[in-house]
């Protein structure tokens, strides 16, 4: 039995973790869940997984969620704030952390969890694009065990030799990795047109069920480009190698191409089930409830090229990694801030890019050797880019 914390158990990702999970009883014990401020939907959760330790990132939900279950289920133990989940990422009884708070507020308990030796499975993108090789140090020095959940880097991972970490990919004959992108909702919406779009168009993602964040930033491709700077830590390699190319269906979900002409692929169903089964599982198998793949119903598959003109968030992620340091957290920091914005009807969609330009233009990065320097740069980005927002404006950006 595998002792189990959910960091983000009301998302997405952490409600397909559990749906996975409670296909295999004998195999894993769900010991702590977290959520932000869902306490609708973690008291439920708790009430059917009955976990010994419940985490709200906001104290005032805490408070109340502790309200609700003091009486009917004491064992559980209320925490709070980072602090709350920094500690069940870290509790010696559990050897698998599923990491996927969104955003920059998931780095410190995913990094806690990687101190701690623990099987940290990665769905928190933001823990490597804004702490990069201090996370991976993290990782080797603690003698953790990091495994991708985002779909393109779980396939990846399935097409590369085990020996890859230790020899490297070029060693390892690695050409290129190509990560696959769906186009999102505006992969052929009018170009001229995008400063209309609203959050809701933005947030209905043609092929995946996300959250609105997330939802953005696919709208964006920032998504992507924040994928090309996770790949690049992940599999110690830099953004040449790396080529992201359209495929409406997701249906491959990355391809890794080989010296010798040879093209790997993984294929599935747009299912996150798949990938957070394969790493809860790993380097075993198990069913994940997933409607299986026909071909034949697919019968076609299409490629596309991207344009930097129409997602120009990708080329600020690929200039960000390139120019290293803290860079990618200033990236990921006036992102955050620029897609709230948008989703709170401040700004227009095209002006998210612009925001996040000028912000990478004026907050210069530094050496990110120590987690305060990042944090620091963290903070400075977002207030400067929500000065911006103040400036900008809802007609700014078209």
């Amino acid at each position: 039995m595998k002792n189990i914390t959910i960091l983000g158990a009301t998302g997405t990702i952490g409600l397909n973790t559990l749906d996975v999970i409670q296909r295999h009883p004998q195999q894993f014990q769900v010991t702590a869940l977290t959520a932000n401020t869902d306490v609708d939907r973690l008291t439920e959760l708790c009430q059917l997984w009955q976990p010994r330790y419940a985490v709200m990132a906001d104290s005032q939900a805490a408070e109340q969620l502790h309200n609700r279950l003091k009486h009917s289920h004491p064992h559980i133990q209320i925490l709070a704030g980072t602090e709350g989940l920094v500690q069940v990422a870290s509790l010696p009884e559990v050897s698998i952390v599923m990491a996927a708070i969104v955003g920059s507020a998931g780095l410190l308990p995913t990094l806690a969890a990687a101190q701690s030796g623990k099987r940290v499975l990665l769905a928190n993108k933001e823990a490597l694009v804004m702490s990069g090789q201090l996370f991976m140090d993290a990782v080797t020095q603690h003698q953790a065990e990091l495994l991708p959940i985002d779909s393109e880097h779980n396939a990846i991972f399935q097409c590369l030799p085990s020996c890859y970490e230790r020899a490297g990919l070029a060693t390892v004959g690695v050409n290129q990795i190509y990560l696959t992108a769906s186009g999102g909702p505006f992969r052929n919406h009018d170009i001229e047109q995008l400063h209309e779009v609203t959050p809701d168009q933005a947030c209905a993602h043609p092929k995946w069920k996300m959250g609105r964040k997330i939802s953005v930033d696919s709208a964006t491709m920032m998504n992507k480009g924040l994928e090309v700077i996770e790949a690049c830590w992940l599999f110690a390699t830099t953004p040449a190698t790396i080529q992201v190319i359209i495929h409406p269906q997701s249906i491959i979900h990355s391809l890794v191409e080989y010296v010798d002409g040879s093209l790997l692929a993984q294929l599935s169903n747009p299912d996150m089930r798949t990938p957070i089964a394969h790493a809860l599982a790993f380097p075993q198998r198990m069913e994940a409830g997933v409607k299986r793949l026909n071909l034949l119903e697919i019968a076609q598959l299409e490629f596309e090229a991207i344009s930097l003109t129409r997602f120009p968030c990708l080329r600020l992620a690929y200039d960000a990694m390139s120019q290293g340091g803290t860079t990618t957290a200033i990236l990921n920091a006036a992102n955050e801030v620029a897609v709230q914005a948008f989703l709170d009807g401040q700004i227009r969609f095209t002006a998210i890019p612009q925001l996040i330009e000028k912000t990478l233009t004026h907050v210069t990065g530094r050496a990110a050797t120590e987690l305060q320097t990042i944090l620091e740069d963290d903070q400075r980005a977002r207030g400067f880019t929500a000065e911006l927002v103040k400036s900008y404006g809802r007609d700014a950006g078209a």
